[in-house]
């Protein structure tokens, strides 16, 4: 089978200073794939809008968001399982940090009301779904926040918090170790608060019954242990979690509440 219409990404955490270490990565699962039987294209895709390439029928592998996953991908794809990261939390896991301004006067999550919000996406777990749940105690009839403002991506949030253009932020845990390396704004920042764990960001593969999760998990699997250690540690990668998709109900109960806070 030819892997020349197959495509595969890992566009999450993919910052350009690490996009090396990501191929470096992707050589390794290339070559695991093609042992184990499945068409893994010689290269990833970093020029598909995301969604498009969630969705994408020959999808051999990439990586999503838990939200989006439960909102909208279930049916389309699997979870072939989630990468554990060195961030202090249970394998598989994740959680957000809310950071504000070093010099916010900021001390509380009581202290948010009327602050100004900046968000990366609506349909990010972390970045959106995650605040709201996490902020539901002190949510009343009008919004939480006087404004709210979409930066695109937690690098952006971080810089509008940094640059005194909204006060508070939820960050990716992963997002946020990496920003602590290769971010000057987070020097700006500090942490208010983290968010309850979460299933972290699957990997996921289109839905083929010819393709399957038990081989693809082990395939994965090879490759990280064959991974050479100043990769895993650019990358912050320790392992990689056997979760499947009724893992990720619980951020679906969730959102269902997040739904009802007013930010």
């Amino acid at each position: 089978m030819s892997a020349t219409a197959f495509v595969a990404a890992l566009p999450m955490y993919d910052w350009p200073e690490v996009q090396t270490d990501n191929d470096r990565f992707w050589n390794k699962l290339r070559e695991s794939l093609r042992a184990h039987g499945f068409p893994a294209p010689d290269r990833m895709q970093r020029d598909v809008p995301e969604s498009d390439l969630w969705q994408h029928p020959d999808l051999v592998l990439g990586q999503t968001c838990g939200l989006p996953l439960v909102r909208d991908l279930m049916q389309k794809v699997r979870v072939v399982g989630t990468p554990a990261y060195d961030i202090a939390c249970g394998a598989g896991s994740y959680y957000s940090v809310m950071v504000v301004h070093r010099d916010s006067a900021i001390e509380k999550i009581s202290d948010l009301k009327g602050k100004r919000f900046a968000y990366n996406s609506l349909c990010s777990q972390s970045g959106y779904a995650a605040p709201a749940y996490h902020l539901r105690e002190i949510a009343g009839a009008t919004p939480i926040f006087s404004s709210k403002v979409q930066s695109g991506s937690h690098r952006g949030s971080i810089r509008m918090v940094a640059g005194n253009e909204a006060d508070v932020a939820s960050i990716d845990a992963v997002a946020w170790r990496l920003a602590e390396r290769h971010e000057e704004a987070a020097k700006e920042l500090r942490v208010l608060a983290t968010t309850e764990p979460m299933p972290g960001l699957p990997v996921i593969c289109a839905r083929r019954a010819e393709w399957s999760n038990d081989r693809m998990h082990l395939a994965v699997v090879e490759a990280m242990a064959a991974l050479e250690p100043e990769v895993a540690e650019a990358l912050l990668l320790t392992g990689f979690a056997p979760l499947c998709d009724s893992d990720y109900a619980i951020i679906q109960r969730h959102a269902e509440i997040a739904d009802k806070v007013s930010l």
